[in-house]
């Protein structure tokens, strides 16, 4: 099985590059939502650990944000109790997936976690710079202040670029994705 890993910032489109390959994907903010609406046990260590934040199960996004945006401290707090369940739910996957050529890897810390393997194919998207904040300023519950905290918690786009064997120009058109996806699985799958 060859893992392949989508690096880039927020909002460059590392997500629909990744459905883009045509081959199982690991989507780690899909499986994040899932968490916070159906694991119980997660929502308790949350609330533990931030009792003025999480109040509500299923957990509200908006608990989450105001938490993070209070503290940097609470950012921490939530990747060390959220990223078990994630690496537990990938290796799910993985497994579930071990007969398939090719599985994606959607997960935006893939390197700040180590959770690429040294043998594992790394591609770079990379967006017009111009293009990504008109579109992140079109998402619901859009936060400049969180966009930087997270933001400040990766790797620089630089040092992404430099460890990843494939770049992927996204213009955000259909066909420039679909060009870069096919160059690389002729090349992969030589």
């Amino acid at each position: 099985m060859i893992k392949i890993g989508i690096l880039g910032d927020i909002g460059s489109g590392k997500s629909y590059v990744a459905k883009s390959f045509g081959y199982p994907v690991f989507n780690a903010d899909e499986e994040v939502s899932k968490i916070y609406k159906t694991d119980k046990k997660t929502f308790l260590k949350l609330q533990k650990k931030l009792p003025k934040h999480i109040f509500t199960f299923p957990i509200k996004k908006e608990e989450i944000s105001s938490a993070i945006l209070l503290n940097n401290l609470n950012l921490k707090k939530i990747v060390k109790i959220v990223h078990p369940e994630i690496r537990r739910k990938l290796n799910f996957f993985i497994s579930k997936n071990r007969e398939k050529k090719i599985v994606i890897l959607d997960v935006p810390l893939l390197l700040e976690n180590k959770i690429n393997n040294k043998n594992d194919i790394l591609i770079f998207v990379e967006p017009k710079k111009a293009e990504v904040l008109k579109r992140l300023k079109k998402r619901k519950n859009f936060s400049s202040k969180l966009f930087t905290k997270f933001k400040n918690i990766q790797f620089s786009s630089d040092y992404k670029r430099k460890k990843s064997d494939f770049i992927i120009k996204n213009d955000f058109t259909k066909n420039s994705i679909k060009k870069g996806v096919r160059s690389i699985l002729n090349k992969i799958l030589k």
